[in-house]
């Protein structure tokens, strides 16, 4: 009976640990999604307070996305690659290529954060795409 509850906090924790990993893509995901859906107050939501007091509303919020970031507003799809942490792990600069709606790639760096209310959207930049040389 011991090892069976050993072995099920081993099974729980990992469970735990990987979804504690996935996390902050997880939020740039339901972020993306709720642009897609044309709802800022969601997308809004998953911004972290500094960004938040930035724009000070979501129609504000969503205005610069729209105007600012058009892949974002219009993306069609996702993949998220590299990540890098910071600050013991409370700072993950991750890197996500979305396609806009008419093809396009566009690589795009967000750094997201731990806060208390878990991980929220600190900014985002728009990265250069690499030069291909001949």
């Amino acid at each position: 009976m011991r090892a069976f509850i050993t072995a099920f906090f081993v099974m729980f924790s990992s469970v735990f640990a990987a979804q504690a990993q996935e996390e902050p893509s997880l939020v740039i995901q339901q972020q993306l999604d709720a642009f897609t859906s044309r709802d800022v107050n969601q997308a809004f939501s998953f911004a972290s307070p500094m960004i938040q007091g930035m724009f000070q509303s979501p129609s504000n919020f969503g205005q610069m996305v729209e105007f600012g970031y058009p892949m974002v507003w219009n993306n069609s799809e996702t993949r998220f690659l590299d990540k890098r942490e910071f600050q013991n792990g409370d700072v993950i600069m991750q890197k996500v290529m979305i396609r806009d709606q008419a093809g396009a790639l566009h690589i795009l760096e967000y750094q997201m954060v731990r806060l208390p209310q878990g991980w929220k959207i600190n900014g985002v930049e728009l990265l250069k795409p690499p030069q291909v040389g001949a």
